[in-house]
C-alpha cells in the first residue's frame, strides 16, 4: 500500500498461517457463497490500475484503506461470475500460448547471440587471415607481429612522469587453443589507459555533461535513457571525458551482470562515466569492438566468474584483474572482418528482438483489454442473452 511496490496484488491461497506488515493490506470477501474465488482473483488484477492512479507521493507512493474501499467494483450474480471466469480464462489460455511462443523465440535469439560471439572469438565466423594468406600465396602480419608492433608504439608514445614499465604478458596456462596467426595478449599490453570513473554526485540538469552508469550498458551497447549529469565546469573534466573507441567495463554489479562491456562511439555531446565503470583505452591495432565481444562472450563470462569477488551482495572485478585478462589477438584485418560479420548478424537479431518485444507488449495490453471487457460485461454476453431470453419466456 506504499512504496515502490504500491498496487501489487495477489490472492492468498496457501493453507498455512501468515502475517502482514504495515505496508500490506488485505480485503476479505464477506460471503464466499456469493463469490467465485477465481472471479475475485480476476477482479484484483483489474483494479490494480485504479489503485495506482489513486496512489500519491513522488518518492513514496501511498494509498489508504479508505481510498481502496471507495473504488467501485462490478459485482454480477454468481452465475454470471462463473460465465465471466470461463470466458476470460479461455481467452487468457489462448493468449498465454502465444506469449510462451514469443518467450521461446526470445530465448533462441539469446542463444544465437551467444553462439555468434563464441564463434567470433574462436576464429570460426570468417576465414582467418592465415587461411586467406595460404590461399593467395602471400604473407601477412600475424597476431604475434601485431602485438610486437603495439608494444613498440606503446613504449615510444609513453610520456608519463615515471619510468616506462613493460606491461605484464598474459598468463596463457589453461587457455583454449586459438587459430593459427592469433596470439594471447593481456588487456594491459593492449591498452594505454585503464581508469575508474567519477564518484561525484550527479543531477538531472540536462544542460550538463551526461555521465554513463552501469544501467546504461545493455546487451553490449549503450542505452542513453535515464541519464544523469555533471556540470560542464566539473573539475574532473576533460580528464574523465570519453573518446570514441573507449571501452567501458562494469566493475561492480550483481553476479549475473558484473563485467558487461560496451564500446563508446562518438556522440554529438561529450560524455563521462561513473565510478562503477572502468574505462579502457586501447592501442591502435586493437579493434575495441572485438575486445568487447570477447569480454561479453562465454569465454569472458567464464573468466569473470573465476576472478570475481563478492562484497556485501555485490560482485566486483577491479582494474588490476581486468588488466590481467588474456585476450585472443587476431591479425588486424581479421579483427575488422570479424567485427563486421558480428555486427551484420547481431543487427538481424536486434530487429527480431524488437518485433518480439513489441508483440509481448501488445499481449500485455490485450490481457488488460480482456479484463476490462470482462468487467464491463462484454465477455458474458451469451450468458446474459440466454438468461434474458429465459426470463421473457417465463413472463
Amino acid at each position: 500500500m506504499s512504496g515502490a511496490t504500491t498496487g501489487k496484488m495477489a490472492t492468498f491461497d496457501i493453507d498455512s498461517p501468515a502475517l502482514l506488515n504495515q505496508r500490506v493490506g488485505r480485503f476479505r470477501i464477506l460471503s464466499a457463497e456469493a463469490c467465485n474465488p477465481r472471479f475475485i482473483s480476476l477482479l484484483v488484477q483489474q483494479i490494480t490500475r485504479q489503485v495506482l492512479k489513486k496512489a500519491y507521493g513522488a518518492a513514496q507512493p501511498n494509498i489508504s484503506p479508505t481510498q481502496i474501499e471507495q473504488i467501485p467494483i462490478p459485482f454480477p450474480p454468481l452465475e454470471e461470475q462463473n460465465a465471466i471466469v470461463a470466458e476470460t480464462e479461455k481467452q487468457f489460455t489462448r493468449l498465454e500460448v502465444g506469449v510462451a511462443g514469443l518467450r521461446r523465440v526470445q530465448a533462441n535469439l539469446k542463444r544465437y547471440r551467444a553462439a555468434v560471439l563464441k564463434a567470433a572469438c574462436e576464429g570460426k565466423l570468417v576465414p582467418t587471415e592465415a587461411e586467406l594468406a595460404r590461399q593467395e600465396a602471400r604473407t601477412y602480419e600475424t597476431g604475434t607481429q601485431l602485438l610486437e608492433r603495439i608494444l613498440t608504439e606503446r613504449r615510444q608514445k609513453w610520456n608519463g612522469k615515471r619510468k616506462y614499465k613493460e606491461p605484464a604478458a598474459a598468463d596463457t596456462a589453461n587457455l583454449s587453443p586459438i587459430p593459427d596467426g592469433w596470439v594471447w595478449a593481456s588487456v594491459e599490453q593492449l591498452s594505454t589507459r585503464v581508469q575508474y570513473g567519477t564518484s561525484a554526485k550527479t543531477n538531472d540538469d540536462s544542460t550538463g555533461v551526461p555521465v554513463l552508469r552501469m544501467g546504461n550498458i545493455q546487451d553490449g551497447k549503450f542505452d542513453f535513457a535515464k541519464l544523469k549529469y555533471l556540470p560542464k565546469a566539473h573539475d574532473e573534466f576533460p580528464e574523465l571525458l570519453l573518446a570514441s573507441g573507449d571501452l567501458l567495463f562494469n566493475r561492480t554489479n550483481s553476479a549475473e551482470l558484473v563485467g558487461k562491456t560496451a564500446v563508446f562511439k562518438q556522440t554529438l555531446h561529450p560524455c563521462s562515466f561513473a565510478s562503477y565503470l572502468i574505462r579502457v583505452r586501447l592501442c591502435i591495432g586493437c579493434v575495441p569492438d572485438f575486445v568487447s565481444y570477447f569480454i561479453n562472450s562465454v569465454f569472458g563470462r567464464a573468466w569473470i566468474a573465476n576472478v570475481v569477488s563478492q562484497q556485501v551482495g555485490q560482485a566486483n572485478v577491479n582494474g588490476t584483474k581486468l588488466q590481467a585478462l588474456a585476450i585472443p589477438l587476431p591479425p588486424l584485418a581479421e579483427q575488422t572482418r570479424i567485427v563486421a560479420e558480428v555486427e551484420r548478424r547481431l543487427s538481424v537479431v536486434e530487429e527480431l528482438e524488437s518485433v518480439v518485444n513489441a508483440n509481448l507488449q501488445r499481449a500485455s495490453r490485450l490481457r488488460q483489454s480482456i479484463l476490462q471487457r470482462a468487467f464491463e460485461g462484454q465477455l458474458a454476453n451469451s450468458y446474459r442473452d440466454t438468461t434474458e431470453g429465459a426470463e421473457r419466456l417465463n413472463a
